[in-house]
């Protein structure tokens, strides 16, 4: 039996004899879970030591709960970062490194034991799931394309028991997922718009807002009911197009905003570990195009990394929103928070413009996890941990066992400074490649013709990983090899994969 649902009956029962009030323990053994998912947020606010990015409501619950300092992602694109962290599995076929994993893997499978994902888990043992925004890959959590008429088929056919999204007047999930304040989005303006917006609206203008308002009044009814919940909550900014209210960019003083340290190609790599920005670059009306070739402008540079800044700043009002609510109804003694971002950027780092690399900047993302039951956790956990490691540690901290073999490991330990002997090392897959983070290095090796298939960055020296040092390593490098290879689940083979 977990220690977890031990003190939870304990307090259950304790709580008959005492005066204060706390019907959500009593009425209830196990937590509640609010599961909230944040498009594109790299490790960039406060509470990472950011001290120019104004995110006060994420740098308290950090302040109060674990943040991750060194968390990374097993994709770094979007359905399949997701699809990693609801099947709790590390890629072992090639739709795994696909956006449209979750769609091929799970929208088909039937109902039976063995769950599709942690939330179903949850679903299996009494909660009740509610899914609201982009928590799969879906902008609302049903098949369709990004300029098709939305479905009713599910991503997740069997981990819900509610769905619910407000596409306002944008009318779909997609094209709120790319919407301008005026009710266009990328998709209807045929891509000749810019990838930012400042607009003149509240916070309601933009889909945010609106994703905000439905979790409150969902939470409001969710309170007085005698079955513990899951929900989820999945925001979309800061994804392009970075657009915000303008109250959110006049936050920033533009001078003071820093670019990339790092704006060059590294030393000793081949182009083909990085990419010309093509996600950025689809924003016809974009003030300059991005390439290998040139570095934006610094005058665009900072202009790009206000946009992102003032994103970040609008969504971390409306996770404030949500705090407020779940203080103010009592639901916070009860209920275990978790704020995640699926991947990193970068923002002109190594001269790219997006994800899709296997460098810190697209690997490297926020976590944060609270829990009402851990008065004394540790604040910082500098562990090296990795996205499929949340899947064990959800089940831990709501007293449940998974009914499968997972690839994580629960982070529990290390909120409660009890580590032991913890893994520290995450594996990362893209571009036919494979990349192994350890507390001292990022190793990584690509299956492609075009060499240096090999790359190693010592950060304890080059936290900016600015030169490959492969070639003059090479007794570390057979150390580390069969480390990378415990990663590999038959993904690559030592041949060439074009």
């Amino acid at each position: 039996m977990s220690k977890y649902y031990l003190v939870f009956t304990v307090m259950a029962v304790s709580l008959l004899g005492c005066k204060e009030e706390k019907p959500f323990v009593e009425k209830q053994s196990r937590p509640n879970v609010l599961f909230i998912a944040v498009d594109d947020l790299r490790s960039e606010l406060g509470a990472y030591g950011k001290n120019y990015v104004i995110s006060p409501n994420m740098d308290a619950l950090a302040s109060e709960g674990s943040i991750f300092l060194n968390h990374y992602v097993q994709v770094p694109t979007c359905g399949a970062s997701r699809h990693a962290l609801l099947t709790g599995y590390r890629p072992w076929k090639k739709i795994h490194l696909q956006n449209n994993a979750i769609e091929k893997e799970l929208s088909d499978k039937p109902e039976d034991s063995i769950p599709e994902t942690f939330i179903h888990r949850l679903k299996q043992e009494g909660y009740h799931t509610i899914g609201i925004g982009k928590i799969s890959h879906s902008a609302d959590g049903y098949i369709y394309g990004y300029e098709e008429e939305p479905s009713q088929k599910r991503e997740l056919p069997h981990s819900w028991s509610e769905l619910l999204f407000d596409s306002g007047k944008w009318k779909t999930g997609w094209n709120a997922f790319f919407g301008y304040a005026d009710g266009e989005n990328r998709q209807s303006l045929k891509k000749q718009v810019k990838p930012y917006e400042a607009g003149e609206v509240n916070d309601e203008g933009y889909p945010d807002g609106i994703t905000a308002n439905l979790a409150i009044s969902k939470l409001r009814e969710l309170k007085n009911k005698n079955k513990p919940f899951f929900m989820g909550v999945g925001f979309f900014k800061p994804h392009l197009p970075f657009n915000a209210p303008k109250e959110y960019w006049d936050m920033y003083e533009p001078d003071s905003i820093p670019i990339s340290e790092n704006p060059n190609i590294p030393e000793n790599i081949n182009l083909k570990s990085l990419h010309e920005s093509g996600e950025f670059n689809q924003y016809a009306l974009g003030d300059e195009k991005a390439s290998l070739s040139k570095s934006v402008s610094d005058e665009y540079a900072k202009k790009l990394r206000h946009a992102y800044l003032a994103s970040i700043s609008y969504v971390d009002a409306q996770i404030g929103k949500l705090m407020k609510e779940l203080k103010s109804s009592g639901l916070d003694k009860n209920t275990i928070i978790v704020i995640w971002g699926d991947h990193g950027w970068h923002l002109g780092d190594q001269r790219v413009w997006g994800k899709h690399t296997l460098f810190e900047n697209a690997l490297k993302s926020t976590l944060i996890i609270k829990s009402p039951y851990m008065d004394h956790a540790v604040l910082k956990v500098e562990n090296i941990v990795e996205t499929v490691d949340l899947y064990p540690t959800i089940l831990e901290l709501c007293a449940l066992e998974s009914n499968k073999k997972l690839d994580g490991e629960s982070l529990v330990r290390l909120m409660e400074n009890t580590n032991g002997n913890f893994e520290n090392i995450a594996y990362s897959y893209y571009y036919n490649g494979i990349s192994m983070r350890t507390d001292n290095y990022r190793f990584t090796k690509y299956f492609r013709d075009e060499e240096p298939i090999l790359e190693l960055y010592d950060h304890t020296k080059d936290l900016l990983e600015t030169e490959n040092v492969a070639s003059k390593n090479e007794d570390l490098i057979e150390e580390l090899l069969p480390m990378l290879q415990n990663g590999n689940s038959k993904l690559y083979m030592d041949t060439p994969q074009n």
